[in-house]
């Protein structure tokens, strides 16, 4: 279990360091910042989210394909492209927390333990990082949950994904719960998974109740979910 939990941590240190594929040829001359999150009691145990400049991403976890399911050894990847308004504001907030050059984490006592979280920054000129549990600095702040919340809706599509093809009728339970975090702001950026969405629309052996769950989640996103 300690090696499985060290080698997952030298993983997401790489998504950190902006070595996942997806962002490998870009990392020299492109701006990235990236997220990474420990928190075995969580699901997913482990995680990283590298952005570059350009809007392009890779994600990396060990979360369950299914609810009952334990994490799978081989790591799940993704690579994505975000929209340039929610791409701006995370390289605006990685200004206002000065590229993370500096403490992050709070030191007040009495702070639950919410898993060791990174944010790392680094250009061709500047590379820098810091590592926290959980920071009174707004922009870090909003960050952590900008990047959790990608994470939500990314792990939603691989299960959406996965429930598609071997079990239809609990995409209803996932796809309520996905809009109902969405709708909340809670799950961020659905177009990532669009794909699956129009897939799940368009086929006629689904039920029209999950059909119209996911016209419903391609609908808020097209009108500005981010």
């Amino acid at each position: 279990m300690e090696l499985k939990r060290a080698r997952w941590i030298l993983l997401i240190g790489l998504v950190g360091l902006g070595l996942v594929a997806g962002v490998r040829a870009r990392a020299e001359t492109v701006p990235t910042v990236a997220f990474t999150c420990d928190f075995p009691a969580s699901d997913p145990a482990h995680y990283g989210i590298s952005v570059s400049s350009d809007g392009h991403a890779s994600y990396v976890s060990d979360g369950k394909l299914t609810r009952d399911s334990q994490p799978d050894d081989q790591p799940y990847s993704s690579d994505f492209t975000l929209s340039s308004a929610t791409t701006s504001h995370i390289f605006d907030l990685a200004q206002k927390a000065n590229y993370f050059a500096g403490e992050l984490d709070s030191k007040k006592k009495g702070i639950a333990v919410t898993g060791e979280k990174t944010l790392s920054y680094k250009d061709s000129q500047r590379s820098s990082s810091a590592t926290y549990n959980y920071s009174l600095a707004p922009p870090v702040q909003e960050l952590t949950a900008l990047f959790q919340s990608l994470s939500v809706t990314l792990e939603f599509g691989r299960r959406l994904e996965y429930e598609y093809h071997y079990q239809k009728l609990a995409l209803d339970d996932e796809l309520k719960s996905l809009e109902d975090l969405a709708n909340r702001n809670d799950a961020r950026e659905v177009k990532i998974i669009a794909p699956t969405l129009q897939k799940i629309l368009n086929d006629p052996s689904v039920m029209n109740t999950i059909r119209a769950r996911a016209q419903r989640l391609l609908a808020l996103d097209a009108a500005g979910n981010k």
